[in-house]
């Protein structure tokens, strides 16, 4: 069986998908993922977005929309960390004349009075910290769901090398099956071949016998033609 020179392999389409998949989740484009597997394919980034479009992105829709959501929740939480975060320096150069502690009056006097007064500094660390937990916390899901996608393609592969020697062996005995074919086919012909050599012989020799006329001598000495 012939393989066409251009024609993609397992392997390629998995680094495709692997390339698109990793481009979307840290927020580039696919287009930047397809020039990536252009060029260490030598083929051109058009060629690889219609085999993605066409062929590879229906098989990994699910890892696709997975990927494009973990994108949003590292922006969501970059943006959250960004607004939330104030340096402390900022603080002591525009109110140098702020406590470091500020009373917090609540409408209710209910409230301890531990947390009436908070410092200023501690609450924005507070806030911080919460971000960087929750952060980290949504990386780790994005590292898990990484690896299991990387053990998913891992099984893929295994599954495709056996369909791959499966194929091997079937091709090595339809050829073989080839093989007693044609001999069996040879034989036949020379089979064939003798026993029309037979049947010609077996004409020729009745045809001779009927050819030579039977004949014998009378009480005269004259001889006789025999009638068959």
């Amino acid at each position: 069986m012939k393989v066409r020179q251009d024609a993609w392999s397992h392997e390629d389409d998995l680094m495709l998908a692997e390339t698109v998949l990793r481009h979307v989740r840290e927020g580039s484009t696919q287009l930047n993922a397809f020039e990536e597997v252009g060029d260490r394919l030598s083929r051109t980034s058009a060629a690889v977005g219609f085999r993605w479009n066409a062929i590879v992105r229906q098989r990994y829709e699910q890892a696709l929309k997975l990927a494009k959501k973990q994108r949003k929740e590292m922006k969501r939480a970059e943006r959250r960390q960004s607004a939330d975060y104030k340096p402390e320096y900022t603080v002591r150069e525009s109110a140098p004349h702020v406590p470091q502690f500020q009373e917090v009056v609540q409408p209710t006097a209910e409230r301890p009075s531990s947390e009436r007064t908070r410092p200023v500094e501690e609450t924005t660390s507070e806030l911080s910290m919460r971000d960087v937990i929750s952060f980290l916390t949504k990386m780790e899901h994005s590292q898990y769901s990484t690896s299991r996608l990387q053990s998913e393609m891992k099984k893929l592969e295994l599954e495709n090398k056996e369909l791959v020697e499966e194929n091997s062996l079937l091709h090595q005995k339809v050829k073989r099956l080839e093989n007693e074919q044609q001999v069996m086919k040879e034989d036949y012909q020379s089979l064939i071949q003798i026993m029309d050599r037979a049947r010609r012989m077996v004409v020729l020799n009745e045809s001779d016998e009927m050819a030579v006329p039977g004949f014998k001598m009378d009480k005269n000495g004259n001889l006789e033609k025999l009638a068959r």
